[in-house]
């Protein structure tokens, strides 16, 4: 079949959509993404097409970079343009997500039809329904995240959530099938009446070898991803001198307005996933943090759980709901509670006492948490959609 896939995410740093799109081709399907910010001359895979709708730069001065902190300061100028931008926000972003719809529509006005339209988040769902009734072709909508319970900056919308909550099950209600991140937000569609649900995780393949046998007690703790809120990284930071001389390490690309004070802290740029299992590897232990903060967070799986799963690495992981299930049903590691530097300090601990242990768990454990069974859950979708 011919498959149209929506994303507002950057494709080329999605590796959810590139998986899904790699498992579909070799299943025989062609597959043509619609993204935002593809750098020129990126290769999304054989049998995969992709073109790019750019979204505005955000909220920010005429002729500033992306990626460059903006100038702060205390005075009263500073806090009034503080305080505009968290009461504009929640309507900034629905501007944003609306013209790259619209740019996407216009974009594919001429596409020659497809036999599925693939929306990825609730952000392309609209177009998606949309173009999916024009086509007559069969509707896929891939949740990746509890869309209207985020934890997100800005002002508090408790209206707009609501109205969106309708909407969704609205929209999400004409698709032929579902999927989502975890079994935590698809028990919450299902319960608002959308059938078809079916979980595909943000799993990784396994790779063709084995990871390498670990030393016998960790070296260190290690949190690879985005440097921003909501991650609870002051937790990784308060327990680095405690849990000195262990190494603490956080890698990846920093939010340009979040200031995290990294004292004890080696801090890193961005590594591909490669360098990631290897940092994994190298210390012994990933840290899977986040914030208490929304239902978002506590039904979430995060990638991390999985990128260690597949390096072959235990966890410590926050004390939220999905997590909990998935850390404990497979003994992947030990669960700190979100916020407290000294409970992740305490778990780190708790592991290094029964490292081995862990280790051995989490390698047989990763079959099941890999994208090769995953996957198998998305080609059961897509064949189902075929033979209806």
């Amino acid at each position: 079949m011919k498959v149209l896939m929506l994303v507002q995410s950057p494709v080329a740093g999605d590796s959810r959509v590139l998986r899904e799109a790699a498992t579909l081709t070799a299943e025989g399907h062609t597959v043509h993404i619609v993204g935002r910010d593809v750098p020129d001359g990126f290769d999304p895979g054989d049998g995969v097409t992709v073109e790019s709708v750019s979204r505005s730069r955000g909220m920010r001065p005429p002729g500033t970079p992306r990626g460059v902190p903006l100038a702060t300061s205390d005075g009263p100028k500073a806090l009034v343009r503080r305080a505009g931008r968290w009461l504009l926000l929640p309507e900034h972003r629905e501007r944003t997500e609306r013209r790259w719809r619209d740019d996407a529509a216009r974009l594919l006005a001429a596409y020659p039809a497809p036999d599925v339209v693939h929306a990825h988040d609730f952000n392309t769902l609209e177009l998606g329904a949309a173009l999916a009734g024009r086509w007559s072709a069969r509707l896929v909508y891939d949740s990746h995240e509890l869309w209207f319970d985020r934890g997100l900056p800005g002002r508090p919308t408790p209206l707009a959530r609501q109205r969106g909550r309708r909407k969704e099950t609205r929209l999400a209600g004409g698709a032929q099938v579902v999927l989502t991140v975890s079994e935590g937000i698809a028990t919450r569609l299902r319960g608002r009446g959308l059938r078809d649900v079916r979980v595909v995780r943000n799993t990784f393949p396994m790779g063709v070898s084995e990871p390498p046998d670990l030393p016998g007690a960790p070296a260190g703790i290690a949190y690879a991803g985005r440097i921003g809120p909501g991650r609870d990284l002051e937790a990784v930071v308060g327990a680095a001198s405690r849990l000195a001389p262990l190494r603490t390490v956080v890698a990846g690309p920093s939010d340009p307005s979040y200031h995290l004070d990294t004292a004890g802290v080696e801090l890193l740029p961005p590594m591909s996933l490669a360098e990631v299992d290897q940092l994994y590897q190298d210390v012994g232990v990933a840290v899977v943090t986040l914030t208490d903060t929304c239902a978002n967070h506590r039904l979430a799986l995060p990638n991390k759980l999985f990128h260690a799963v597949r390096a072959g690495v235990p966890v410590v992981a926050a004390n939220l709901p999905e997590l909990h299930a998935v850390v404990l049903r497979y003994g992947l590691g030990r669960l700190y509670t979100p916020g407290d530097a000294s409970s992740l300090a305490t778990a780190v601990e708790a592991l290094a006492a029964d490292y081995t242990g862990h280790v051995e768990a989490v390698r047989k454990a990763r079959p099941e948490l890999s994208w090769e069974h995953d996957s198998r859950v998305l080609a059961g979708a897509y064949a189902d959609l075929e033979a209806a």
